[in-house]
C-alpha cells in the first residue's frame, strides 16, 4: 500500500509553528517564574525592614524585654489589597505579644531574618523571623521576632504580569506563525517555479531546466536535466526502432507472399494450392498483425508529443483514397470520398493518416464484393471523418468494447484481423481531443466516425 503524499510545504510550516509556540510558552513561563522572584524579593525584603525596626525598637530592664512597637514597622506593609499583618514577640520561648503560633523558620542570629511560606489563620501568609541575644543581668535573653503578611497583593500582581506576559506570549505566537507562514512560502517558491516551468512545456520539449535555483536545490535541477536527456534519448530511439521495425517486417513478409503467390500459379495439385493459400492467409494476418502493432506502437509514441500542423482533412482523405482503391478493386468494392470542400484543422498528420487508413482498410475487410465504402469528411460544428461500408455492421451487445485492444466482433472470426484498427483510431481521436464513434446504419453495415477538436 502506497504512502499517503505529504506536503512538504506543510511540513515545514507546523514545523516553525510548533517552533514557535514551544517558545511562547517558555516565554511565558520564564516572565512569570522571574516576576514571581522578584515580586518574592520585594516582599521578602519589606519584611525584613519590618522586623528588624520591631528588633531596633527591643530594650532589655532588669532582664525583662520592653518593646515599644513603632507604627512605621507595619505601615511599610500596606498594600493595594489590604493585604492581613501578623506579628508575634517571644522572649525566650515565652510569647509577649502578638499571634500565638506564629512560629516561622528558625532564624540565624546576627539580624539575618529567616523566611518561609505557610498557612495561618486561613490564609497563606509570607513569614520573616529573626532571632538576637541581648545582653542582661544575670544572664542574656534571646529575642524572637516574627512578622507574616497575607500573599494576595502578590498573587494579584502575579496575575497581572500573567496576562501580559500571556498577551506578549500570543502576539509572539501569532507574528512567529505569519512569519512561519510566509517562509515556508518563500523558502518553497524557487520549487513551484521550477515545476510550472517543466509543466508549461510541451511534451516534446526535454530542454535541460536553465534556471537559476538555490544551491540546495541543484541537485535536483541537475537529476532532473539529465532525466530528460536520457528520456529525450530513449525517445528518439524508439522512433528510430519502430519506423526500421516497421520496415523491416513489412518487407520480408511481402517477399514471401509475393513467392508463395507465384508458386500458386505453378502448382497444379488441389492439396498443394490449398495449403500455398492457407500459407499466403497466414502472411496476410501475420502482416497485417505486425503493421498494426507497429502502427500501434507509432501511435503511443507521438500521441504525447503531437507534431500538429496547419492540414487539410479532405487532402488527407484523398491522399488515402488514392492509395487504397486498387485494392478495393481488387475486392470489388467502390471507394468513394464526400466532401463539400476543404476542412482545416490543427493536428498530427501521420497520425490523422494512420486513424483513417485502420478505419478505411477495417471497411474494405467486412464488405461484400460490388458495395461501396465511403469516406465523408465535415466540419459541423466540429471536424469530424465517417467511413461507412454495407457490411455486416458491429455485434450490437459488443460495440462498445471494440475499441479496446485485440477486441474482435464475434461476427468476422473467419476474417483476418489483430483487433488494433479501431483501438488506433480511438487513441489518435482522444489525443487530438475527441473521440471514436461506432454505430450500425439502419440499411445494414458499419459506421466509424472519428470525432476532432478544432
Amino acid at each position: 500500500m502506497n504512502a499517503k503524499p505529504r506536503s512538504l510545504r506543510r511540513r515545514l510550516t507546523l514545523t516553525l509553528i510548533g517552533g514557535a509556540a514551544v517558545l511562547a510558552i517558555l516565554f511565558y513561563m520564564v516572565i512569570r517564574l522571574y516576576a514571581q522572584q522578584i515580586a518574592q524579593q520585594s516582599q521578602d525584603r519589606i519584611l525584613e525592614a519590618s522586623v528588624t525596626s520591631l528588633l531596633d525598637a527591643a530594650v532589655v530592664r532588669d532582664g525583662q524585654i520592653e518593646l515599644d512597637v513603632p507604627y512605621a514597622a507595619f505601615a511599610m506593609l500596606d498594600t493595594p489589597a489590604d493585604d492581613r499583618v501578623f506579628y508575634a514577640i517571644y522572649q525566650d520561648q515565652t510569647l509577649l505579644s502578638g499571634y500565638a503560633g506564629l512560629e516561622g523558620a528558625t532564624a540565624q542570629t546576627r539580624r539575618t531574618p529567616a523566611f518561609s511560606t505557610r498557612d495561618f489563620a486561613g490564609a497563606q501568609v509570607r513569614v520573616a523571623t529573626v532571632t538576637q541575644t541581648l545582653p542582661a543581668n544575670p544572664r542574656p535573653v534571646s529575642l524572637t521576632i516574627s512578622v507574616a503578611q497575607t500573599r494576595d497583593s502578590l498573587a494579584g500582581t502575579l496575575l497581572t504580569i500573567s496576562i501580559n506576559a500571556a498577551v506578549f506570549g500570543g502576539a509572539f505566537f501569532l507574528l512567529a506563525a505569519g512569519m512561519a507562514l510566509w517562509t515556508s512560502a518563500s523558502t518553497l517558491r524557487p520549487l513551484r517555479q521550477i515545476a510550472e516551468s517543466v509543466a508549461r512545456r510541451g511534451p516534446s520539449d526535454l530542454r535541460p531546466v536553465t534556471r537559476t535555483v538555490p544551491t540546495e536545490l541543484s541537485p535536483l535541477v541537475s537529476s532532473l536535466n539529465a532525466l530528460m536527456t536520457r528520456l529525450n534519448l530513449s525517445l528518439t530511439q524508439s522512433e528510430t526502432f519502430i519506423a526500421e521495425a516497421a520496415h523491416r517486417v513489412r518487407t520480408p513478409l511481402a517477399t514471401v507472399r509475393s513467392h508463395a503467390e507465384v508458386t500458386l500459379m505453378r502448382v497444379d495439385k488441389d492439396e498443394n494450392r490449398q495449403a500455398l493459400r492457407a500459407m499466403i492467409r497466414a502472411i496476410d494476418e501475420s502482416s497485417r498483425a505486425a503493421g498494426q502493432l507497429l502502427d500501434h506502437a507509432m501511435v503511443t509514441f507521438r500521441r504525447d508529443q503531437l507534431e500538429r500542423q496547419d492540414i487539410d482533412l479532405v487532402a488527407i482523405c484523398s491522399d488515402i483514397v488514392d492509395r487504397l482503391t486498387p485494392v478495393a478493386d481488387m475486392m470489388d468494392l467502390d471507394l468513394m470520398l464526400v466532401d463539400q470542400g476543404p476542412v482545416p484543422v490543427k493536428a498530427d498528420p501521420i497520425l490523422i493518416q494512420n486513424a483513417v487508413r485502420n478505419l478505411v482498410d477495417n471497411a474494405l475487410k467486412y464488405s461484400p464484393p460490388d458495395k461501396v465504402v465511403r469516406i465523408i469528411v465535415a466540419c459541423d460544428p466540429d471536424p469530424t471523418i465517417t467511413v461507412t461500408d454495407q457490411g455486416i455492421g458491429f455485434p450490437d451487445d459488443q460495440i462498445d468494447m471494440l475499441s479496446n485492444r485485440f477486441q474482435r466482433g464475434n461476427n468476422v472470426k473467419d476474417t483476418v484481423g489483430s483487433g488494433l484498427g479501431l483501438t488506433i483510431a480511438q487513441d489518435v481521436a482522444e489525443a487530438h481531443g475527441g473521440h471514436l464513434e461506432l454505430k450500425n446504419l439502419k440499411g445494414g453495415g458499419a459506421c466509424a466516425v472519428l470525432h476532432l477538436s478544432h
